[in-house]
């Protein structure tokens, strides 16, 4: 409301602005009346008009024959004069017209031809062909997740995938546990490995084993097979007990501790650490610290849709000003945690269109439930937030933007990630709603080490997830030596080549050239002073509810 009141007043007083919205909406009436040309049958939506690109709701040849063509272009037109509307407004912060806009969108997309009955001729066909069969498939599926709702569990939850079966079975052993996270190791399969052993830190807002779904798509997985000893974090499952875990703890806790066991456990090698989104975040930070103490304990970083400059964090910033802070702290207080269900909604929110009316029309409309599979299962295995490491990483990171400031304190002394002297390999991925990759290239800016940097097709998760073999996948690289010079990110793009398949054989091969002659696999042992190895992968925190 403030932000639509900020807007709003300045434009009251904006009679030029008026003018000339005035002015668009005459001209997209005239485009929009019948005496305009005629879509052509098959001609998709116009891409002036699909203001974010990717729009995938009029695709059906159907949307261009009369009357649905002109739903489908007033629909298209409306959506383009409102982002013309919620911006270039003057005395508007930044932040507000973002705000605004994004809401606007949020009602247009709600109120999208696709998504009724009678104005959606996709649907309309679905009934005619079938004679209502989509239809009460539709209400059976509608009554299911309302039924799974009231029972507490996520609508379409796949129950048949479960972590440490279908789900994160890559063999291996707890090796190390402490407050916050086990530690696995997982079970070499080739008879020589690299000396030196892969770290990952998947982030704590998901289980981690989006890094080892079904064995076909797992990247642990993966690793092994090419010779690394692979070590995974796993982190708790937080409750109302952990309400004062900080950021402090989730650093000394989660990355420090896990290298310090894989030193004990094979001491005297250098280790390739790799994060995932603000698992990355939180590596680099670990990284930047070491680097500072002079501790030579990497061989090389790797962070996967990382963010570590959060000036430009795409669509989750409308969340984080000081007002929405503080609202969540309200909230928060009285569990001492922000729960797993409202952070996804928080993600379907940003991408509404895609993640919540597109599927209820499929669902719903058509009746055609698209299959549960891992991801989804992943997906919906929801974890908490302690309220006091939440509050301090969304004002650290996301609002003061600490990190790439040389401002985020560890101990009694700013971070910096200039201090990296390892090679990094960085991936962004094209459809990013979470990371946008141009956010994640910013990295360039706050090191002079080696970079290597990745752009993959897919999104946040589905980018990462890019198997060799799996069709319509393709990336770009392009390398930085040290101290070399900084391209942009559009200069960049005009000369990383595009290249079909999986990303992962140009990183394992990276790895390998940064990787020592190839030895007898290591022994799987515990840490010392646990006294034994804890109990088979996926262990006990990724099973907590």
């Amino acid at each position: 409301m403030l932000a639509y009141l900020d807007w709003l007043l300045h434009l009251a007083i904006s009679p030029g602005r008026q003018l000339a919205l005035a002015e668009e909406a005459r001209q997209a009436l005239l485009q929009w009346l019948p005496v305009a040309p005629p879509a052509q049958e098959g001609q998709p939506a116009s891409a002036e008009d699909d203001v974010r690109g990717g729009d995938r709701r009029f695709d059906d040849p159907a949307w261009n024959t009369w009357p649905f063509d002109m739903l489908k272009r007033g629909f298209l037109l409306g959506q383009r004069w409102w982002q013309s509307a919620a911006t270039g407004v003057r005395g508007v912060s930044r932040h507000h017209e973002d705000v605004v806009a994004f809401g606007a969108r949020q009602w247009l997309d709600t109120l999208s031809p696709s998504n009724f009955l009678w104005t959606n001729p996709q649907a309309l066909r679905a009934v005619q062909q079938e004679r209502g069969q989509g239809l009460a498939r539709g209400m059976l599926n509608l009554m299911d997740d309302a039924a799974r709702l009231g029972g507490g569990t996520p609508p379409g939850h796949p129950s048949r995938f479960r972590p440490g079966h279908e789900l994160a079975a890559t063999p291996g052993k707890v090796v190390f546990r402490n407050h916050l996270i086990e530690l696995l190791q997982y079970s070499p399969v080739t008879e020589t490995v690299f000396p030196e052993p892969v770290l990952i830190v998947p982030s704590w807002i998901m289980k981690y084993y989006i890094l080892d779904l079904s064995p076909q798509n797992s990247l642990v997985r993966y690793l092994v097979s090419q010779g690394y000893t692979v070590f995974m974090v796993s982190w708790r499952n937080p409750g109302a007990e952990d309400r004062a875990l900080d950021m402090a703890d989730y650093l000394a806790l989660g990355p420090v501790a896990a290298m310090d066991a894989v030193a004990e456990l094979q001491p005297g090698r250098k280790v390739h650490a790799a994060g995932y989104c603000l698992g990355g975040t939180l590596l680099a930070i670990a990284a930047a610290a070491w680097a500072r103490e002079g501790r030579d304990s990497l061989a090389s970083l790797t962070l996967l849709a990382t963010q570590t400059d959060f000036e430009e964090p795409g669509e989750l910033s409308l969340f984080i000003d000081d007002s929405q802070i503080t609202y969540l702290e309200d909230m928060m207080w009285q569990t001492g945690y922000l729960d797993g269900p409202q952070m996804g909604a928080s993600f379907t929110y940003l991408n509404t269109r895609d993640l919540l009316w597109s599927r209820m029309v499929r669902d719903y409309l058509l009746g055609a439930r698209l299959p549960p599979n891992d991801l989804t299962a992943w997906n919906l295995d929801t974890t908490r937030m302690p309220y006091q490491m939440h509050v301090q990483y969304l004002k650290s990171l996301y609002r003061d933007n600490a990190l790439a400031r040389g401002a985020y304190q560890v101990g009694d002394h700013p971070v910096a990630l200039s201090d990296l002297d390892v090679p990094v390999f960085a991936v962004g991925t094209l459809k990013d709603h979470i990371s946008p990759w141009r956010s994640v290239y910013k990295l360039h800016l706050l090191t002079d080490a080696e970079l290597s940097f990745v752009l993959t097709s897919g999104g946040h998760n589905a980018g990462i997830l890019s198997e060799p073999g799996h069709a319509g996948r393709s990336y770009r690289i392009h390398g930085r030596p040290r101290n070399g010079k900084y391209l942009g990110p559009e200069e960049w793009l005009a000369q990383a080549e595009e290249r079909e398949g999986s990303w992962w054989p140009a990183w394992q091969a990276w790895l390998a050239e940064r990787s020592g002659p190839r030895t007898a696999p290591p022994p799987m042992c515990g840490v010392a002073g646990m006294g034994r190895v804890l109990r088979n992968a996926p262990g006990e925190y990724v099973l907590q509810r």
